[in-house]
């Protein structure tokens, strides 16, 4: 449903081009925000994201970053400060999961996740700390993985919870300027980060798993998004919200 809840804010959403990132640059732009789509390497993908909105009324620009670096992280910053003089909402969504067996798992597939999923996610939170307005907004994402015990997640589990402890460390820290932080864990979500080499015997075993019987859509978790961001959530911070259907 189209609103003016957040008109005049700007919002930044990392990995945006795509999956749960776009569906929320989506519903920020549908609901007044400017919305800057963060993307790695797909621009085209990333610009079909940024006509969407703007069929739709709405006005977002499509910054290239890779969150993995901190240069990369100031100058995604730096670029929304100069199209749009602020920065009110940065939701953490980039992500990258890779499922292999402890014994398979190699140096490097553990570093690129913690690269992404953990420093890029504390460093964008260093640049919302320098720039951001007073009574922003910031949204992590974790995952419901960090409490289940499946086998192969390990390592992608690692980075997960590390956001959730530096959500609720950094929680006082923002305090201050008025700035929530919190964390959505969301579980099984219909998007590439999760089907991807997935059997469709594997995905109805984890379905099973499920209070409700299904799959998650990203429809399920963009509405906890907002909230988040919302005025509505001002007393809430230092939280992480499983946002997973009952899966754990």
């Amino acid at each position: 449903m189209k609103s003016n809840q957040f008109a005049g804010k700007i919002a930044i959403v990392t990995g945006a081009s795509r999956g749960m990132g776009s569906s929320i640059a989506e519903a920020f732009a549908l609901n007044g925000a400017k919305v800057i789509i963060n993307y790695s390497s797909n621009r085209a993908k990333a610009d079909e994201v940024v006509e969407r909105i703007q069929q739709n009324g709405g006005e977002a620009l499509a910054v290239q970053a890779d969150i993995s670096r901190v240069a990369d992280l100031e100058a995604l910053f730096q670029q929304t400060l100069e199209a749009y003089g602020q920065v009110d909402i940065l939701v953490n969504n980039a992500g990258l999961m890779i499922v292999k067996p402890l014994l398979q798992m190699t140096e490097e597939d553990f570093d690129i996740q913690f690269a992404v999923n953990t420093k890029g996610t504390y460093f964008a939170c260093q640049q919302a700390a320098i720039h951001m307005n007073t009574n922003g907004r910031i949204i992590n994402f974790s995952t419901s993985m960090v409490g289940s015990m499946f086998p192969q997640y390990s390592a992608y589990a690692g980075t997960k919870g590390a956001v959730e402890q530096f959500t609720r460390q950094l929680a006082k820290e923002f305090g201050p300027k008025g700035i929530t932080i919190n964390a959505i864990a969301p579980g099984p979500v219909n998007t590439e980060l999760f089907t991807i080499g997935k059997s469709k015997e594997q995905i109805e075993g984890i379905v099973k798993m499920n209070a409700f019987g299904r799959i998650g859509e990203v429809d399920d978790i963009t509405g906890t998004v907002l909230f988040l961001a919302s005025e509505e959530a001002r007393w809430m911070t230092g939280q992480t919200i499983r946002a997973n259907g009952g899966f754990v």
